[in-house]
């Protein structure tokens, strides 16, 4: 595995071709290899993008590679459209499980736990949370973006995908991963228009492209925030 040395920080990284992007991305995720994806050019090509990204590489491994805790209290944060809100974990032993509501711009999470929570806990309730806010948040911007653009599915639903945020099958058949609801409402609208394309272009190709733009002007920003949060669309 190649690897460049940025001061103190080693950077490894892994190239995936994909012939199809105009250009290169870079992903940084926990316990990862950094991932650069675009078209097949040779390894010291490679170290040189490594290189102009490299003070960027630095800040984001150390920022998802922090430890993490081992229980969810209240002031700590969740990400939820965009933002991160502040969660007041309220003790409920009556319960089974957690429970998760968002109101008055702060998340609200009985715990049968106490007042803590486990991050395995945590995270089946958020699954949950997310899973019901797609359904009344995602699915109208769906219907609202086949109007706008003309571009129609033959259907759409959720799926929870590992490594990326949505999917376009070769019948036209849209799904979305419920936590698309962590995404910025301007974000989680080009997710949407991004699969809307995939039902006429299948690559990424110029054509695809040239079709997100005219939809979607302001893709590119959207895009960045896409591969900043180092999952692929």
């Amino acid at each position: 595995m190649p690897v460049f040395d940025y001061g103190t920080t080693t950077i490894e990284w892994v190239f995936q071709a994909e012939p199809g992007l105009k250009r290169h991305y870079i992903t940084v995720e926990r316990g990862r290899p950094v991932l650069l994806r675009g078209k097949p050019i040779h390894e010291d090509q490679q170290r040189q993008l490594i290189r102009q990204r490299a003070r960027w590489i630095r800040e984001r491994l150390k920022e998802v590679n922090q430890p993490r805790k081992e229980t969810f209290v209240t002031g700590s944060r969740v990400l939820y459209r965009g933002k991160t809100w502040y969660c007041e974990v309220q003790p409920a032993p009556e319960l089974s499980k957690p429970m998760i509501s968002f109101r008055n711009s702060r998340f609200f999470i009985q715990s049968p736990e106490g007042n803590s929570l486990s991050r395995s806990a945590l995270k089946t309730a958020l699954d949950a949370f997310y899973r019901i806010k797609a359904k009344e948040k995602l699915m109208p911007r769906v219907r609202h973006w086949q109007r706008e653009t003309g571009l129609q599915a033959v259907s759409v639903g959720l799926f929870k995908f590992k490594g990326r945020w949505a999917s376009c099958s070769d019948e036209n058949i849209l799904e979305f991963h419920p936590r698309c609801m962590k995404l910025a409402p301007s974000v989680l609208d080009y997710v949407i228009v991004h699969e809307l394309c995939h039902t006429v272009e299948k690559n990424h190709n110029p054509a695809f492209w040239n079709l997100v733009e005219k939809h979607y002007p302001d893709w590119q920003r959207c895009h960045g925030e896409i591969e900043r949060l180092g999952v692929e669309v």
